[in-house]
C-alpha cells in the first residue's frame, strides 16, 4: 500500500478505513460483531494503516469495536477519532460542545473505549460557535504535550477557522467532504491547505455510495439509512444526479475498472497529501477500494472527469437543514 504524509510528518496509508458505517447510518448494523472485527483486521493485512472513528459514532460504541479490532495490531495503524458533542445521561447527542473541559473528558473516554494510551490523530467534529477556536487548539496543544494525543485534526472547517487554529497548534489534517459530486472544497479550501501544509481527509469521497452506481432513482433505503433524509438522495436529485455517475461508468469502462475505483483514484490524482477514508462493512468493497490505488488515471482521463463534473449542476443539500447549520463557513 502507497503511503502518504499528513500535516508534517503523520504518515498513513493512501486509503484508509472509515468506520462509522459499521455501528450507524447505513440501514440496519450487522449483527455479527466478530465478522467487523475480522474485516478491520483483515483490512491491515492489505496494508490499511489509517482508521477513523469518533466518540459520536454510536455513540460510543465505535470506538469500542475499533479499539478491540485493532488494539493486537496498535504499532501499525493510525488511529484519528473526533470530540465536539455533547450528550445528554443517556448518551444521547444533544448538541454541540468543544469547551475545555467537555475536550478533556471526551479525550479520556476515548482513549478507554479505544484501549489505547494515545490517539493519532484528534479532530474537532463539528467546529463550536460558541467556543473560540483558539481555545480549542490550545487544549489539544496541552494533550499533545501530555502524551494523550499526537496530531491536531478539523473536520468541516472553513478556511478562516483552519488558519487561527493552525496558528496555535499547527492542524495535521482536514476531513470534509470532498468527491467527484462535490468539489466545493476546490475553491478555498484546497488551496488553503497547500499554503499551509496541511493533509487532507475527503469523507464519503464515493458519494455515500451514490458514486458506485448502486444507487438510483428508484432505491429504497433501509431502515435508519440516513440517506432517505438527505436534500440529495430525494428520488428527484437521484435522477438529475445520475449525469455524474454515468461520466464515471465511462472512465470505469475504458479502464476495466470500477465506479469506486475511478471515484477513488480521481481524489488521489489530486494532490499527494489527499487520503480518502472510504468505509464498508464487506470484504469484496475493502479489496474493490483499495484497487483504487493501482489504477492510473492519465492526466487527460483526469481532464475529462474534471470537466465533465463540472457541467454537472449537482441537486440537494448535503445534509438536512440541522446538520447543514452545523457546517463552518
Amino acid at each position: 500500500m502507497d503511503k502518504r504524509t499528513l500535516g508534517d510528518g503523520l504518515e498513513v496509508s493512501a486509503i484508509g478505513f472509515g468506520c462509522m458505517g459499521m455501528s450507524q447510518s447505513y440501514g440496519p448494523n450487522p449483527g455479527d460483531r466478530d465478522q467487523m472485527i475480522a474485516l478491520l483486521r483483515t483490512a491491515v493485512e492489505r496494508g490499511v494503516t489509517f482508521f477513523d472513528t469518533a466518540e459520536v459514532y454510536g455513540p460510543f460504541v465505535n470506538e469500542e469495536l475499533v479499539g478491540e479490532a485493532l488494539r493486537p495490531v496498535r504499532d501499525q495503524v493510525v488511529i484519528a477519532t473526533k470530540f465536539g458533542f455533547a450528550f445528554d445521561g443517556h448518551g444521547r447527542q444533544t448538541g454541540l460542545s468543544s469547551r475545555p473541559d467537555s475536550i478533556l473528558r471526551a479525550v479520556d473516554g476515548s482513549l478507554q473505549r479505544l484501549g489505547i494510551a494515545t490517539i493519532d490523530l484528534l479532530y474537532q467534529h463539528r467546529v463550536d460557535p460558541d467556543v473560540p477556536i483558539e481555545d480549542v487548539a490550545g487544549t489539544v496543544k496541552d494533550l499533545i504535550a501530555a502524551g494523550k494525543v499526537r496530531h491536531f485534526g478539523l473536520s468541516e472547517a472553513g478556511v478562516r477557522t483552519l488558519r487561527r487554529a493552525h496558528g496555535v497548534q499547527p492542524v495535521a489534517a482536514l476531513q470534509s467532504e470532498y468527491s467527484l459530486w462535490w468539489r466545493e472544497p476546490e475553491a478555498e479550501i484546497v488551496p488553503t491547505l497547500a499554503e499551509l501544509g496541511i493533509g487532507f481527509v475527503p469523507f464519503s469521497p464515493l458519494g455515500k455510495g451514490f458514486l458506485t452506481g448502486s444507487v438510483s432513482a428508484s432505491t429504497e433505503f433501509a431502515a435508519g439509512d440516513v440517506r432517505a433524509s438527505f436534500p440529495r438522495f430525494t428520488p428527484e436529485a437521484r435522477q438529475a444526479n445520475q449525469a455524474v455517475v454515468d461520466l464515471v461508468r465511462k472512465t470505469a469502462e475504458a479502464k476495466a475498472a470500477t465506479h469506486a475505483q475511478v471515484a477513488l483514484a480521481w481524489l488521489l490524482a489530486r494532490q499527494p497529501w489527499i487520503a480518502p477514508i472510504p468505509g464498508t462493512r464487506r470484504l469484496e468493497r475493502l479489496d474493490e477500494n483499495l484497487g483504487a490505488v493501482g489504477l492510473v488515471l492519465t492526466p487527460d482521463d483526469i481532464a475529462e472527469l474534471d470537466e465533465a463534473s463540472a457541467s454537472v449542476q449537482v441537486q440537494g443539500e448535503r445534509y438536512p437543514e440541522r446538520l447543514q447549520r452545523m457546517i463552518d463557513r
